[in-house]
């Protein structure tokens, strides 16, 4: 039986591994981590993550060819095959401090398989690396490996989170990345037999190593500079009376652009765009190439922009101040169907809600109050934030209150923020918040989940982000 390991059980390790498991039953499947809380998490009814279709592929595999462990050192010499799916930061100190990865994990885990193995493996590249990583690891793992063969493999991920379970189940590619010898191509053989026990073989791609690292970055890149784009648009859309939503179908019809990643909204999060962006321009910069470096450094510019322009948006309607007034938070997760926190845009929006003294209510089906409390007051490193969205103090937290229902959040408040797409909140009756609301009543939808106009009959002052303005907004400031 071929046994694969997978080190790191995280949002990337575990759903991918649960999914090779049930897709192939001849295949034995460990899941390896220090932390003893996310493997006894894994092993409970109440898995570490939120993704939905996770649960039933876990449960009908674990135990029978899924395993959840600590035991990393074990798993990791009876396998044939280990995928490395360690959390990968943007360094906060030191050399290329606030751009490039943090490869301390990567290293760690590399030193361990090298001094654990006693056999031949093939080692995968499953976390989100700088270009020429596998080259490092190639070195670190051949100096220290007593003879052993190791063979190193790229082969990211391409999830989205809220949609993996299908992703994983129906990719649009698997790319798979190796050393152009006879080793390194049967060592991408091996791993694509692994995939084709599902995928059609026209989706699995072969590429040289470097190709591969540099494609999960490049895609990561290309998907958040269209949020950019589309984001950059709903602000000139907002000043001349176009409709964003509009412009972005019109935009999308064209078969060369498509539809897809045309939403504007308050800013994108989650784990990967951001890190993967600064990342890329680490390299460019590394590289010789400033004027590359510059123009991806941008797409993260109008991040910032896009969330201190919403958050003065708020403040600036509201007589130019938010000082003492309760502010209904609805959603903090980056998206919807998940519980990540990681880079969501509600971190910022809140932050520079709380400079301003405002008094938050924060409601998201999801995220625990304990996240939500590490996150605002974080300090990670400096990119070049604008001041409004810097962290806060924790003694700031006074100023926050969490509760578990989106009725409860906008109750007595003067307005309400809607910063991620959660489904429930299109069905809420807003007539019933408009009545419990201070006025004038605001709704500020970073998302663009509700019907401005319908809103605007029962009495709300409303500001969709790339939408025609409310007469009340109308020349009022909302520059960063």
């Amino acid at each position: 039986m071929v046994k694969l390991c997978c080190i790191g059980a995280g949002y990337v390790g575990g759903p991918t591994m649960a999914v090779i498991a049930l897709k192939c039953p001849s295949i034995e499947v460990a899941v390896v981590d220090i932390s003893i809380p996310r493997i006894s998490a894994w092993n409970s009814e109440q898995l570490p993550i939120y993704e939905p279709g996770l649960d039933d592929v876990v449960k009908q595999c674990r135990g029978k060819n899924l395993f959840f462990s600590t035991n990393v050192e074990k798993h990791v010499a009876e396998a044939d095959i280990v995928f490395v799916s360690v959390n990968t930061p943007t360094k906060s100190q030191g050399l290329g401090a606030g751009k490039a990865a943090d490869l301390t994990y990567w290293e760690s885990a590399a030193r361990m398989i090298a001094d654990v193995s006693k056999s031949a493996k093939i080692v995968v590249e499953k976390s989100t690396v700088p270009v020429k990583t596998a080259e490092a690891i190639e070195k670190i793992l051949t100096h220290n490996s007593k003879s052993i063969n190791f063979q190193i493999l790229s082969n990211p991920e391409f999830l989205a989170e809220g949609t993996a379970i299908q992703d994983l189940f129906n990719p649009d590619r698997v790319l798979i990345g190796g050393r152009e010898t006879p080793e390194g191509l049967k060592a991408i053989q091996a791993l694509k037999e692994v995939y084709q026990h599902w995928v059609p073989e026209e989706r699995i791609i072969c590429s040289n190593l470097w190709s591969a690292e540099l494609s999960k970055l490049a895609a990561n890149a290309f998907l958040a500079q269209r949020i950019s784009s589309v984001n950059a648009m709903s602000a000139l859309c907002e000043a001349t009376g176009a409709d964003v939503s509009q412009v972005s179908h019109a935009v999308g019809k064209d078969t060369r652009i498509g539809p897809k990643f045309l939403n504007a909204s308050v800013g994108f999060g989650g784990s990967c765009f951001q890190k993967d962006i600064l990342n890329l321009v680490y390299i460019c910069e590394c590289n010789g190439l400033p004027e590359v470096a510059n123009y991806w450094k941008q797409v993260i510019k109008i991040n910032d922009y896009q969330k201190a322009r919403f958050v003065n948006r708020v403040v600036s309607s509201m007589f130019n101040t938010v000082s003492g007034k309760k502010i209904g938070i609805l959603g903090f997760a980056f998206k919807k169907d998940t519980g990540d926190t990681r880079e969501t845009p509600a971190i910022d929006v809140c932050r520079g809600l709380l400079v301003d003294k405002a008094q938050l209510s924060i409601y998201d089906p999801q995220v625990s109050q304990d996240q939500i409390q590490k996150d605002i007051t974080m300090v990670k490193f400096d990119w070049e934030h604008p001041v409004l969205l810097k962290p806060v103090s924790p003694t700031a937290l006074k100023q926050v209150d969490f509760v578990w229902d989106a009725y409860e959040a906008s109750k007595d408040a003067h307005g309400i923020c809607i910063l991620t797409e959660w489904d429930e909140f299109k069905t809420l009756d807003f007539q019933r918040i408009y009545d419990n609301m201070q006025k004038p009543a605001f709704v500020f939808d970073g998302r663009n989940v509700v019907d401005p106009n319908k809103l605007r009959e029962i009495g709300f002052i409303v500001y969709s982000i790339g939408k025609p303005l409310d007469q009340w907004l109308k020349d009022l400031p909302a520059v960063a």
